[in-house]
């Protein structure tokens, strides 16, 4: 069964595997030439114009495995070498053009950016032009049409522009690092840096006697993906990994959706704290509404803690679908907690980094959370959630309006609304990728299915309240 939606996820999935299964027997990685990957260009050319180009290429996906550029303080970057295939973008004038008497374009455009040649077709003036769109819709052929990269269109927040040589950059004071860019960018020019060599090191070193214990962490999502065996034999490929234990991230979210109802309640305003990318998005672009941002951890934060707590010495290592979430581990508030970040992609790796078949495992048991902390891995998640934590603690008195936002482009509606105090609401869910977490950049598969799958493992919850999940704190702790 496939395992990727796309073949550049893919290829990033080879040099992963490949870069973990060199770690764990310690050989070092100085040349890319070292990996005997069928990735590895051979005397053909099979995916640039050169060998030599494929392989400067594949350095740079392995400098990236390995950790990336450590004085780059964003986590996703831009292999320049790359990066060189799409066109600027821009207005452009098509075949469709017919030389027409009207010349609407031209009359609309204010900066006399439009020309027209000896045939009167139209051409646009690229140093005059700044793309305002407006000769587009005049025109009665529609033949100017609006040519955009991938990476620029699926970046929402405009944190991408055409740099030098026509390379993608990164603007890192408006970067989220949602990774919207790393999904969609067709040639896998921008990626995530992976801290997967760290989280190896991490579960060598405790299986070596050095008096500490690595526990998995995993989202919630994680049941939507991996879709070729079942989450109890994933479950069981974790810990055959070298992990200690595995706990669901959910039981963070149910504690988070306890404590943020009643912070709600209180201050009678509130937007959702579990979606670094969106916290993000309210301090850069939003700073006003920054105050209001739930004082709560994000659920992957609130379980770590409980676990830090009760044990100082180990290490976790958050399993998830987020990019975003290899940010959110280096703030002062969360930094104490959470040791490394692994996306589903990353999983994957090293599974077949150890040659694990996981389908054929047997099958483990996830039973700490409840049906409410496990669907907050989709949108109206966090929402329902809340909701409910309302309803058990009794606060009545509380007349909940809670505004879901599926994905940043309706975030930044909402928060617009509410920084000019008409917002109808007042809980703001911000969720920056489409779907919720289920349409993370770190996961292996992107669609409709899976809402479908975190629902039903919602549904398949031992506890049915929030109360009661978080009462089984005690039975999570007997693990520890």
């Amino acid at each position: 069964m496939r395992k990727f939606d796309t073949k550049v996820q893919n290829l990033k999935y080879q040099v992963l595997r490949e870069v973990a299964r060199y770690s764990w027997t310690d050989q070092l990685l100085e040349k890319e030439l070292d990996i005997p990957m069928s990735i590895v260009p051979g005397r053909t050319a099979t995916m640039r114009c050169c060998v030599y180009k494929e392989r400067a290429i594949l350095g740079e996906r392995i400098k990236l495995a390995k950790g990336g550029n450590k004085e780059n303080p964003n986590v996703i970057e831009v292999i320049d070498i790359a990066c060189d295939e799409c066109p600027v973008g821009g207005y452009e004038v098509t075949n469709a053009c017919r030389g027409c008497l009207a010349h609407r374009c031209e009359d609309v455009c204010r900066k006399d950016a439009i020309t027209f040649d000896s045939y009167q077709k139209a051409h646009i003036d690229k140093t005059k032009c700044v793309e305002c769109g407006q000769c587009a819709k005049v025109c009665p052929y529609g033949a100017i049409t609006h040519i955009e990269r991938p990476c620029q269109r699926a970046c929402k927040i405009k944190a991408i522009s055409v740099g030098p040589n026509s390379v993608a950059q990164i603007d890192d004071e408006k970067c989220i690092a949602c990774g919207a860019c790393v999904y969609q960018c067709p040639f896998g020019a921008i990626m995530d840096k992976s801290y997967i060599l760290d989280v190896i090191d991490m579960i060598k070193k405790s299986n070596n006697n050095q008096n500490y214990r690595v526990y998995a962490i995993i989202a919630p999502s994680i049941s939507s993906q991996f879709s070729y065996a079942k989450l109890g034999q994933v479950i069981s490929g974790i810990k055959a990994l070298g992990f200690f234990t595995v706990i669901e991230v959910a039981l963070g979210a149910d504690m988070v959706a306890h404590s943020e109802a009643k912070e709600l309640a209180e201050k009678g305003f509130l937007t959702s704290s579990c979606c670094p990318a969106f916290v993000d998005y309210v301090k850069k672009q939003f700073p006003d509404l920054a105050p209001h941002i739930s004082h709560n951890l994000s659920p992957m934060g609130a379980i770590a803690k409980y676990i830090k707590d009760n044990e100082p010495n180990c290490k976790v290592v958050f399993i998830g679908p987020c990019t975003a979430k290899k940010m959110e581990i280096k703030l002062d508030k969360v930094k104490p907690y959470v040791d490394s970040v692994l996306t589903f992609e990353e999983l994957q790796a090293l599974f077949d980094s150890k040659d694990l078949d996981i389908a054929s495992m047997e099958e483990d048991v996830l039973d700490n959370a409840s049906y409410y902390g496990r669907i907050f891995a989709r949108s109206g998640g966090v929402s329902d959630a809340v909701a409910q934590a309302l309803k058990e603690q009794g606060i009545d008195n509380f007349d909940l309006k809670a505004v879901p936002c599926d994905g940043i482009e309706a975030c930044r509606v909402a928060l617009l609304k509410a920084s000019k105090r008409v917002l109808d609401g007042n809980f703001i869910e911000g969720m920056a990728c489409l779907g919720g977490c289920i349409g993370g950049a770190g996961c292996l598969t992107h669609g409709e299915k899976n809402k479908r799958e975190v629902d039903k493992y919602g549904m398949e919850a031992m506890e049915k309240t929030i109360t009661g999940a978080i009462s089984m704190l005690d039975k999570v702790n007997s693990k520890l």
